[in-house]
């Protein structure tokens, strides 16, 4: 029988360079944030489930002895379980629980990857199913299949890796997935929530299928050509006649990439260069705002204010179109966040931090 009270929680994410590429299987690297999402339960005497989500006002109740119908788009509480019950998981008690997020809502900082996996193991422990996913890529794998694959949604699965395993990740997607452990940057950044509402699906879908539409076009008249290693001079040459609409965020992508694996190569050197760090964060905003099309005039406004106030570099944070930004700040990061709050936006003064955490 599972404990009388169980507590799970996972992280938020920032990415740190990759952003829009783990869905075209190119390499990201992305690190877990010290704001992190709560599954709190109590065992009940019979095999309800129910569920309290104070943060949206919603609520759920359901005995998981057969999979469930969704009631809604993107019913991820009630995938997760028809994921677990077709793998074998049973429910010998229900609970009592409370669902409670430090991540911004629908932000950019994967506040719904990071319900899913704390979900995903919260499940796994209260059907005593461990087995299932032993291991943190276990459980990031189901949570993207209860969150992406059941829905068919655009997203990739740097969220749910990072948040399961924590730190900071490299995530390299071709040939197999891989991922890395990396050291993580020392210090602090800011967050900073814009408080304008995004779109995360349409807007990854906006972009994934216009770079995806364009890649085909190219791979039609040049069928061995590869996204991981076009170089940049060929590809402006291949693609000098599609509009501005499919060429540019095409651009962008390998632009991310290269740029991406310079990166790396930061974490990688015997001694980290917080100010080459912070130059390249401010490089990639650069291609995100001009070239794929993510930023917003506030956000903008909010990472230069960072800038401005003694941060050493930001980008964007997420799929776009609104939600949250970030800067590396290792110091004097209050009065970074100052900065931001004056421009508008809600600041989060963050470190990097582990992954799944679970209490019982």
């Amino acid at each position: 029988m599972p404990e009388t009270t169980l507590r799970v929680s996972s992280p938020g994410r920032i990415c740190l360079f990759g952003e829009h590429q783990d869905y075209l299987d190119l390499e990201v690297i992305a690190a877990a944030i010290s704001l992190r999402f709560f599954v709190e339960g109590r065992a009940r005497p019979d095999r309800r489930f129910i569920i309290h989500l104070p943060d949206t006002g919603e609520e759920d109740s359901f005995i998981p002895e057969a999979e469930l119908p969704y009631l809604k788009e993107r019913d991820y509480l009630r995938s997760a379980i028809n994921i677990l019950l077709r793998l074998g998981c049973r429910f010998p008690a229900g609970w009592e629980i409370t669902m409670h997020s430090e991540i911004p809502l629908n932000a950019g900082t994967s506040s719904s990857s990071a319900m899913v996996v704390a979900w995903i193991k919260f499940l796994l422990e209260a059907g005593s199913s461990r087995d299932i996913a032993p291991e943190p890529e276990d459980i990031a794998d189901l949570a993207h299949r209860a969150e992406v694959v059941e829905f068919r949604e655009p997203g990739g699965k740097m969220d749910h890796y990072t948040s399961a395993l924590g730190g900071t990740v490299w995530i390299k997607f071709a040939g197999g997935l891989q991922v890395t452990r990396l050291p993580s940057p020392p210090g602090t950044f800011v967050l900073g929530d814009s408080l304008e509402k995004k779109d995360t699906t349409g807007t990854l879908g906006s972009v994934r299928e216009r770079v995806t539409r364009g890649w085909q076009l190219l791979k039609k008249v040049n069928p061995e050509l590869d996204l991981a290693t076009v170089s940049e001079k060929e590809l402006l040459k291949l693609s000098q006649n599609l509009p501005p609409e499919i060429r540019q965020p095409l651009h962008g992508a390998v632009l991310n990439r290269d740029l991406t694996r310079e990166g790396l190569k930061i974490f990688q050197a015997r001694t980290f260069d917080p100010q080459q760090f912070g130059r390249l964060l401010t490089e990639q905003q650069k291609i995100l705002r001009e070239l794929v099309g993510i930023s917003t005039p506030k956000i903008d406004r909010m990472l230069q204010a960072a800038l401005d106030s003694g941060a050493l570099g930001g980008k964007i944070n997420g799929s776009g179109g609104g939600g949250c930004m970030f800067a590396y700040a290792p110091d004097n990061p209050e009065r970074v966040a100052r900065a931001i709050e004056q421009s508008g936006g809600k600041p989060y003064v963050v470190r990097l931090e582990s992954g799944i955490k679970v209490e019982t």
